[in-house]
């Protein structure tokens, strides 16, 4: 593994005029260090520790914050989530899993039963379908729906960013949503329900969805996730299993730093989807046209 830090970065966080103890770190120095943290699973302690080590390698004479430094500003520092910016239009990719927040794990739950309630954290990230990166994320307790997620997701796509099309499953087929898409002026691809009706309003959302709603019944679910892309969301759920890679469960107590450290897996995954897409250039045609596949199909019956 290679790990390199910027001369340049800003490391302390300079004097603010608010009255109080100032801060002494960026928000850039506490996520590195949780990062370290997320990668290779060490307590605290031994995280300050190996910070200490890879900035004595690097030759940079820059202080590391102690254990309760990192303790206390995670719940209130704002993680920063890397991404490539897009060429066209994004097409984004919503999907809604869970991370284990408490409780026992499967084998000992199913063993010896729960000793404690268990509970989850679902995680809504929102994927650019072009770079497989994330660009919108929320986490939310178990208890809340998908549904009044996905408005501020849309929230957090930057206004000069066109917004093209918005995947996500029928638990987001409501009135809200469907507004909110076209608000941002972008066209839903939401599967309608199979006993579903028309809606009366008169709005822009409520004719995308009444347009899907007739072409799953006259033309099948099965076109319809061709014809919108749809099937597409499946890239959204293999990314989220590479997520969950990084940990099954976010050991946080509080549920701020639980929000700081999934946020921090988000720009981990991210980080690591950049550095390992491939870059493919066509070289020739590499299979035979239609007529000549025709022919030899032809050729094929006729010796038959």
């Amino acid at each position: 593994m290679s790990t390199w830090f910027d001369p340049e970065t800003q490391w302390l966080d300079p004097p603010t005029d608010r009255r109080g103890r100032q801060p002494v770190f960026t928000d850039a120095a506490i996520q590195r260090c949780l990062t370290l943290k997320a990668l290779f699973g060490p307590p605290l302690r031994q995280t300050t520790g190996m910070m200490a080590s890879l900035l004595e390698l690097a030759g940079l004479d820059w202080p590391v914050p102690d254990f309760s430094t990192l303790c206390r500003r995670q719940k209130t520092m704002t993680a920063h989530i890397p991404c490539r910016p897009s060429t066209s239009a994004l097409h984004l990719l919503i999907d809604s899993p869970g991370v284990k927040a408490e409780g026992d794990g499967e084998w000992l739950a199913k063993k010896h039963r729960s000793s404690k309630p268990r509970d989850w954290r679902k995680v809504h990230p929102g994927f650019d379908a072009g770079t497989l990166e994330i660009r919108a994320v929320e986490i939310i307790g178990s208890r809340i729906g998908d549904a009044p997620v996905l408005p501020d997701l849309l929230d957090q796509i930057p206004a000069d960013l066109p917004l093209g099309i918005v995947t996500a499953d029928g638990a987001n087929n409501t009135r809200a949503c469907h507004a909110a898409i076209a608000a941002q002026g972008a066209a839903a691809a939401i599967p309608p329900r199979k006993n579903g009706k028309p809606w009366k309003e008169h709005t822009a959302g409520a004719a995308v969805r009444n347009d899907a709603l007739r072409s799953c019944r006259r033309l099948g679910r099965a076109i319809w996730n061709r014809w919108t892309g749809y099937h597409r969301r499946s890239l959204a759920e293999a990314k989220m299993r590479c997520l969950k890679l990084l940990g099954e469960r976010v050991m946080s107590r509080d549920f701020d730093r639980r929000v700081a450290a999934l946020k921090i897996r988000a720009a981990i995954l991210n980080r690591f989807t950049a550095l390992g897409t491939p870059l493919t250039q066509r070289a020739g045609l590499l299979c035979p046209g239609k007529g000549e596949l025709r022919a030899s199909v032809d050729l094929g019956n006729k010796d038959v």
